[in-house]
């Protein structure tokens, strides 16, 4: 046992060398400007989120709760794997440590899980306020929100710990290069010289739950958002209730359309080339657009952010 043991920790490499887009040198400045940037304005804008749905009290109804978990949990996202693929960018060693890369693809696929289930919440929300006006104060009360948050961040981690008590036990052979920007379990399970199957069934059977489920539950909510909708006789009425849920519905496309494409498809067909730029796309794109998107297209979120940075400049100019 003692010599099993020792034999998989020889096999375990102590770093990880992150290839991104090293065998495209040209490609590393313009794509390390596009990341700062990104990165900039995604922990500017959803730490405003979070801010004004915390400050204003205008804003402490169950929508902008999900949403300030929403923002928190981009925020999470973003901070969790660029700064590591600045730092790679900028150095000519571009390395992960085997712990370090542990950690990333875990708190990545926590993170990833929790946001499908608050995406299905702020789905049962917007059903709950179109098509059940009257009760939504009864429906969607503040214990209730408390509760989906917790089954979201606590399922996600039960997720999350699964695949890496499994992941943890592959042995690598030697091998060190991740075709990839940063570690994720995909990626990880490709790497592995052993078999893999039951990674792939498992991977494949949690992450099927933890996509599908929550999606079938926002298709169910929106299927029934739109025949109410449309029953609605003024223009202008249906209008507004589009307005409430177009922001949803583009977070929710941009969010399970790459993630439908890196993990529910077979693990033969896996393309770590185009893998790596779809991760690349749902870990930084997708959180910097999404306090964007909603503050463009809610005017609640306007106005508490002009009241926020009016009382900043108030007190700023004692």
């Amino acid at each position: 046992m003692r010599g099993d043991n020792q034999s998989f920790l020889e096999d375990l490499p102590k770093d990880f060398i992150l290839l991104g887009v090293s065998d495209r040198p040209w490609l590393e400045p313009p794509l390390f400007v596009v990341l700062l940037v990104s990165y900039i304005l995604a922990m500017l804008g959803n730490i405003a989120i979070i801010l004004v749905s915390q400050l204003d009290s205008q804003l402490h109804s169950p929508m902008y709760i999900f949403l300030g978990h929403l923002s928190f949990l981009d925020l999470c996202y973003t901070t969790t794997t660029v700064p590591q693929m600045l730092v790679n960018m900028g150095s000519s060693r571009k390395t992960i440590s085997y712990r370090g890369c542990t950690v990333q693809y875990a708190i990545f696929h926590w993170l990833g899980c929790t946001e499908c289930i608050i995406l299905a919440a702020m789905a049962l929300d917007r059903y709950v306020a179109i098509c059940q006006p009257l009760r939504y104060a009864i429906i969607m009360h503040h214990p209730l929100c408390q509760q989906l948050v917790a089954v979201a961040w606590l399922s996600g981690f039960g997720n999350s710990l699964a695949q890496v008590v499994l992941t943890v036990q592959l042995p690598f052979c030697g091998r060190q290069v991740l075709n990839n920007f940063f570690c994720e379990v995909p990626a990880m399970i490709k790497l592995s010289c052993a078999d893999t199957t039951v990674n792939d069934a498992t991977l494949a059977v949690l992450v099927a739950f933890f996509v599908l489920v929550p999606l079938a539950l926002i298709l169910l909510s929106y299927g029934f958002i739109a025949h109410a909708v449309l029953k609605i006789q003024s223009s202008r009425g249906r209008h507004k209730a589009f307005g409430t849920c177009s922001s949803h519905l583009v977070v929710v496309s941009l969010f399970y359309l790459p993630a439908i494409y890196m993990y529910l498809q077979p693990p033969s067909s896996y393309s770590q080339e185009q893998g790596k730029f779809i991760s690349l796309f749902y870990s930084i794109i997708t959180p910097t657009l999404n306090p964007f998107i909603y503050t463009l297209r809610n005017k609640d979120v306007k106005g508490a952010l002009r009241r926020l940075m009016s009382r900043t400049w108030r007190f700023c100019r004692r």
